[in-house]
């Protein structure tokens, strides 16, 4: 626990002292994990009312700068939105498994254009004619109703845009646990409630959705394939049983954030039609690479016109060139055949690497694996020193079971069984059993696990009391890894299944 000793927050009212708290987050005075003062000793430093200090802390949380911890106190987020967002990054020496971006040398290369006219005129349309035929005719194949197009500066800008026209601050938003660290990010940056919901190898599970939007959630993220965090997917029955159970909630938004789309390895898939409002996003940061910022979203109309709307009154448009550079490159599939194709051959070889030594790991698409460890920072910690250098969970989770996160989007086939062999080393140098009674983790349990279980539901916004303790999640998430290199896997994920046969 970081106890907070370099700085103290000053004033004599809430703006005053939550004004105090945001400047030394922007000047690094106070960083990420760092914790504030109790309320009532603050209070007494500043002789004011304790009122005062918790109605301060409350503002901070609203705008996503603290998280509230009920005994464990109150904290500076990993990513609060006051400084440049920090990406993990791996130690200097080690093979870097952490970043969740493509290969760059499976990316196409970016060609020669011939000169032309200086792009879009303030009265032409928001999509290019070139990228909104070839869009529409991609989302269609997909069963996406591409009536109403709009593009966006990436998939986070569309979810931005959209969350900022369907709810107003306080509201709840599902999702995905484990999921997309800055979508978890944006979500508390905008004043939003974040409430997870549980993923297994095939996506968000529908009975998590249910109880979810059961609680008064405005609206979801889901990831239909290549999940950011497990590398999930969705399958023809998930999309089924998503979408009857989204039926029951007709006021919900549906956010789909496909960004991986044509390189993620298995087919798209969709619980949009018949919803009243929902958008589908597709991005070219996984296929073409992060640094041509644009997003096609398709959506209802009434979702699209207010999106294209207040864009209009800001940045205006997605520039002409870069949106015909974007269909220039989508439309030659080759290239992106090609990742696709060493992608799934990298997914594969690591699973089955694993899986030679008992080592559950999800992963059906996309580029990301998730294993569950009893004791995600030591096994994290082991293979750093081993030279591999993998995500601890914590960043990606909200209340699901520890685990690791793999990025191995540049994971040569080869390199797979030594990555293997270290992961199985890094498990086997304490017993990886967790002995839920012996750590206090039960519903009743005290101390210092049950203090982080209060951590956690007050991180989801109070939303997992339900749940009656951590034990109840890891039930309803499927288990832990049962023993040294083995176990079920988190959320009840198969190891041994064949991506392309489904779920």
């Amino acid at each position: 626990m970081n106890i907070l000793v370099r700085y103290r927050p000053a004033g004599g009212n809430a703006k005053e002292i939550s004004a105090s708290v945001e400047a030394a987050v922007r000047s690094g005075e106070l960083a990420p994990g760092d914790q504030l003062p109790p309320v009532r000793s603050l209070a007494a430093e500043l002789q004011v009312s304790p009122t005062t200090v918790a109605a301060a802390y409350a503002e901070l949380r609203r705008r996503g700068i603290v998280t509230g911890a009920g005994r464990a106190g109150t904290k500076v987020r990993p990513a609060p939105p006051v400084t440049t967002r920090g990406y993990l990054r791996a130690p200097e020496g080690t093979r870097d498994l952490i970043t969740g971006a493509p290969d760059p040398a499976l990316l196409p290369a970016i060609p020669a254009r011939p000169a032309s006219p200086a792009g879009r005129m303030y009265a032409d349309a928001p999509v290019s004619p070139r990228l909104r035929a070839l869009a529409a005719e991609r989302f269609t194949a997909d069963g996406v109703d591409a009536a109403s197009l709009a593009a966006t500066g990436g998939a986070l800008d569309a979810i931005e845009r959209v969350l900022a026209v369907w709810l107003t601050p306080g509201d709840r938003v599902v999702v995905e646990d484990p999921g997309h660290a800055v979508t978890f990010d944006l979500v508390a940056a905008m004043g939003f409630t974040a409430v997870p919901a549980a993923v297994d190898e095939c996506g968000m599970r529908p009975d998590e959705l249910a109880a979810a939007l059961g609680r008064g959630a405005g609206a979801v993220i889901v990831t239909p394939r290549a999940q950011a965090a497990t590398g999930a997917a969705w399958d023809a029955a998930r999309a089924a049983e998503l979408r009857e159970t989204l039926a029951r909630f007709p006021a919900a938004g549906l956010i789909e954030d496909d960004h991986a789309g044509p390189v993620a390895g298995v087919a798209a898939r969709t619980a949009s039609p018949g919803r009243a409002r929902w958008v589908n996003i597709r991005s070219a940061s996984k296929s073409l690479g992060p640094d041509l910022r644009l997003a096609v979203v398709a959506g209802d109309e009434t979702t699209i016109a207010r999106v294209a709307g207040r864009q209009a009154l800001g940045t205006g448009w997605v520039s002409y060139q870069l949106q015909d550079l974007v269909a220039d490159l989508w439309s030659d599939p080759a290239p992106i055949e090609h990742a696709a194709r060493v992608y799934a051959g990298r997914r594969e070889a690591l699973r089955s690497a694993l899986a030679a030594h008992q080592i559950a790991a999800t992963g059906r698409s996309g580029f990301t694996s998730w294993v569950p460890v009893p004791d995600e920072d030591r096994v994290a910690s082991a293979l750093a020193a081993a030279g591999w250098a993998v995500a601890p969970g914590r960043r990606f989770r909200i209340a699901a079971p520890p685990g690791v996160r793999i990025s191995y989007a540049t994971l040569r086939e080869d390199e797979a069984e030594p990555l293997a062999d270290a992961f199985a080393r890094a498990l086997a140098t304490r017993t990886a059993r967790l002995d839920l009674s012996s750590r206090g983790r039960g519903a009743g349990g005290g101390g210092e696990d049950a203090d982080h279980w209060r951590a956690e539901r007050e991180r989801a916004g109070g939303q997992l009391g339900e749940a009656g303790g951590p034990q109840q999640v890891f039930d309803r998430a499927g288990g832990v890894a049962g023993r040294v290199g083995g176990g079920s896997g988190a959320a009840g994920l198969g190891r041994d299944r064949d991506p392309a046969a489904g779920c």
